[in-house]
Parts: structure tokens; C-alpha cells; sequence
């Protein structure tokens, strides 16, 4: 069966309000396509939507998300046993097939970043390219970029990455900070700074200090997006214990914002 636009619409829309409500936020700032936008700007805020496997059932002393199983609204519930506390769509009584906790992805971070602190300057360390998916990434003293695409030869400048979503944003540059390398290798577990699979290794910058804002990379201006999480997919690559030692240190998705070129050794700062 055919879903009418309409319904769609309003299940995205319904979705955008509820977040807004839990959130506290103008309905307005909250991207309302319900999917991967949505998904990258919680994420700018160090938050995700994280499913309940049993809806049903429930009981959460807490705001949460319900999903209604025939018009596919929202609402939001609260409380053990739950119950509405915000519709956006009043008087709907049908029963709830999903529900969703919006929770931070690291809780000692807690929810938000002050993109008003200020964070000190770092410096590029490597510049690493690969040309496929799962390539070795090859070590370069320069790259060009591509303003909205990433690092020329890049298989994320082709769009041809792993986690490549072209309806989605951070994909065009990665940047891990050599230090959490260095905390990795501490802990016995080693790689070459390369085998991180991210572009750019750099040293002396918080790397999370530049999530929501404009920053510089020589000379070429770039935006942050989020965090770029460790997953199984990179421990499998490389080797394990990766993934533990890489939680909440594996680096920050980028947009590239200008054209230019980028060097080892340049200078890596916020930009007003």
C-alpha cells in the first residue's frame, strides 16, 4: 500500500514537535525530514534517539517518545505507568507500536556543547587518503579539497565511502586527535596513526571544542558536525579493542566549506 504524502508529513512534523518539547527548543530549530537530518543535529547536541525494543511495555521515569500504530503520530509519554504529556495531534487514542528514549551518547559530557568556549589551536600531524571503501589509507604531505565533497582521491569526495549518505552531512573530512592515539597505544592497544581511517591526525586541539562551529585547517574553512564515533566496522579493519579504547575520542566529522588546499603542519583553529 501506497503511503499518502500527507501522513508522512504529518509523522515527520508530529515527530519534529515532540523532540522540540522533550528538548525545550523552538519546533522551528528541530529538522522535521524525521530521519538522518534530524538524527545529525541531535547529534551535534550529543544526543541520539535510541529505540525500545518493547513499546508495550514500557516504564521509564522520564520523558519518552511514542509512536501511534495507525496514524504514525507522536506524543510524548512520561512516568511508570506512562502517559501523554504532549500531544501534537490531541484526542488520539490508539495504541503505541514504538518508542524511542532520547539519550546522550556520553553521559559524562551530558547533553550539549557551549559552542561559545573557546578552544585552543591545533596543528595537522598526518593527511591520510584512501580511494575505496576499506582502501589502505595512503599517507600524503597535501590534499586538495573540494568545497561540499572532502579530500580530492578520497573515496568520501566520491561519495563512495562506507558510511557515505547523500542526504546527509560530516562525511566530506574526519580528524582524530594524535593524543587519543597515543592514550590507545597506552592501553596496548596499537595502530599506525593511519590505520584510524580518519584524514587528518592532529595534535593540540580538542577536537569537541569544534563541534557547531566554523574552523580553519590552513586554509581552507570547515564546519563541525559531530563526533566520529568508533564503531565495529573500524575494530574489524583494524584490530580489537579499538573500539573501547576509541569511545568518545575517535574524532570529528567535518563539512568542507571552501576549496583550497591542506598541509601537514598547518595550523587547525576556530574560527569567529
Amino acid at each position: 500500500m501506497v503511503q499518502n504524502p500527507r501522513s508522512k508529513d504529518r509523522e515527520a512534523l508530529s515527530l519534529t514537535e515532540c523532540v522540540a518539547y522533550v528538548l525545550d527548543v523552538e519546533p522551528s530549530e528541530v529538522p522535521d525530514d524525521g530521519g538522518v537530518a534530524l538524527r545529525q543535529w541531535l547529534a551535534l547536541s550529543n544526543v541520539g534517539l535510541v529505540p525500545v525494543e518493547t513499546p508495550e511495555d514500557f516504564a521509564w521515569p522520564g520523558h519518552f517518545l511514542g509512536r501511534r500504530r495507525e496514524s504514525r503520530t507522536w506524543a510524548v509519554l512520561f512516568g511508570v505507568p506512562p502517559g501523554v504529556v504532549f500531544d501534537p495531534i490531541p484526542g488520539a487514542t490508539e495504541p503505541i507500536d514504538a518508542a524511542f528514549v532520547l539519550a546522550a551518547h556520553n553521559l559524562r559530557r551530558g547533553i550539549g556543547f557551549d559552542p561559545s568556549q573557546p578552544s585552543e589551536p591545533g596543528v595537522v600531524e598526518l593527511i591520510s587518503i584512501a580511494k575505496e571503501a576499506e582502501g589502505r589509507m595512503v599517507a600524503v604531505p597535501s590534499a586538495k579539497t573540494l568545497a561540499g565533497r572532502g579530500l580530492e582521491g578520497d573515496r568520501y569526495a566520491r561519495g563512495a565511502g562506507t558510511f557515505s549518505d547523500p542526504n546527509g552531512r560530516g562525511y566530506d573530512l574526519t580528524l582524530v586527535e594524535a593524543e587519543a592515539l597515543e592514550e590507545l597505544a597506552a592501553s596496548g592497544v596499537e595502530i599506525a596513526p593511519s590505520e584510524a581511517r580518519r584524514n587528518l591526525v592532529v595534535r593540540g586541539v580538542a577536537l569537541d571544542d569544534l563541534i557547531g562551529k566554523r574552523f580553519r585547517v590552513g586554509e581552507v574553512e570547515c564546519f563541525g558536525q559531530r563526533r566520529c564515533e568508533p564503531c565495529a566496522h573500524l575494530e574489524k579493519l583494524t584490530r580489537p579493542g579499538v573500539l573501547r579504547g576509541l569511545a568518545h575520542r575517535g574524532g570529528l566529522r567535518a563539512d568542507v566549506l571552501s576549496s583550497g588546499e591542506i598541509r601537514v603542519g598547518n595550523r587547525v583553529e576556530a574560527l569567529p
